[in-house]
């Protein structure tokens, strides 16, 4: 019996690009020219976009698995409008981005970057480092009280942090003050953390009028999509001392980070890695192959995105 064909849109792990090919006919983006009609499944990633143009071109795609929970690089309505099923990986992956939230956010109060440069470079016998600000007993915003803007509570409260949260809509059996809106909730807190799922309706949700409200105290931590801030606002408000600092895992345009951001002293810059510890990307892996599994097998998904619950 012939093998079903996935396509793999790249960048995939090794790991996942070579398991999807061992268990599956599978195929790259140059070989559709002569395979598009064989492809049934797409194995995806969050940084290969699988647009509109790609899935009208497969005739009998049927699944598309993506290794990630946020799925705004799938056109979504392009294929639910074909009855495609579409995966994500919710879950597994929220405690790791939870810790590097939390990273980020003690890293910028507590200037570890900068306090770890002080003693590389040999200014701590003549000089003591200055003191820093706290993030216990302060008080931390959460834009987006999903499944990991809760996990991202749990880890603060248990750091002596109050917490407050803005979300589309109040969260049920929760402890922590609702603010009507990200202004609100900015102006409320000392540091805000974004955990907003990315795509149009939260593009440059974090605006001027965000940033201004947080305040020359106050920081800005993103572990969601970089699309959910806006950019040259931030950089602004940070070169301007408008904003306190800021801790980034995510940027408008990946892999290239303005050099306005790489100067700057207030802010710590990681590589789009909060999901990325060794325990976390095998269990999005494995999530990720077991839903194109189980359609393959019968129609069904493990984690189907929440469009499809809502048709």
């Amino acid at each position: 019996m012939s093998r079903p064909t996935i396509l793999r849109v790249p960048p995939l792990s090794p790991q996942l690009h070579d398991t999807v090919g061992e268990r599956y006919d599978a195929v790259d983006p140059a070989d559709l020219a002569t395979r598009a009609a064989d492809v049934v499944g797409i194995v995806s990633s969050n940084a290969g976009r699988v647009g509109g143009d790609l899935i009208a071109s497969l005739p009998n795609l049927g699944v598309i698995a993506n290794h990630g929970v946020g799925y705004d690089n799938i056109d979504v309505s392009a294929a639910l409008a074909r009855g495609i099923a579409v995966s994500n990986t919710p879950e597994v992956l929220d405690d790791a981005v939870a810790e590097t939230a939390i990273a980020l956010l003690l890293a910028v109060r507590r200037e570890v970057v900068l306090a770890d440069r002080f003693v590389r470079e040999g200014r701590w016998p003549d000089a003591q480092y200055p003191l820093t600000a706290q993030v216990a007993g302060s008080h931390v915003g959460i834009l987006g009280l999903g499944r990991i803007g809760q996990a991202v509570a749990t880890r603060l409260v248990a750091l002596g942090c109050t917490v407050s949260y803005h979300n589309r809509h109040r969260v049920d059996d929760v402890p922590y003050a609702y603010a009507a809106s990200p202004v609100e909730l900015a102006a409320a807190v000392d540091s805000l953390v974004v955990v907003v799922p990315g795509g149009a309706s939260t593009d440059a949700l974090v605006d001027r009028e965000v940033l201004d409200a947080l305040g020359p105290d106050g920081v800005l931590v993103n572990v969601a999509r970089g699309s959910v801030v806006d950019q040259p606002a931030l950089v602004a408000a940070l070169q301007d001392g408008r904003l306190g600092g800021a801790g980034l895992d995510v940027y408008a345009d990946e892999p290239n980070v303005p050099a306005e951001l790489t100067a700057l002293d207030n802010v710590v810059l990681l590589p789009h890695v909060a999901s990325g510890t060794h325990l976390t990307r095998a269990a999005m892996r494995d999530l990720t192959l077991a839903n194109l599994a189980s359609w393959l097998d019968d129609g069904t998904l493990r984690t189907p995105i929440p469009e499809m619950s809502a048709q």
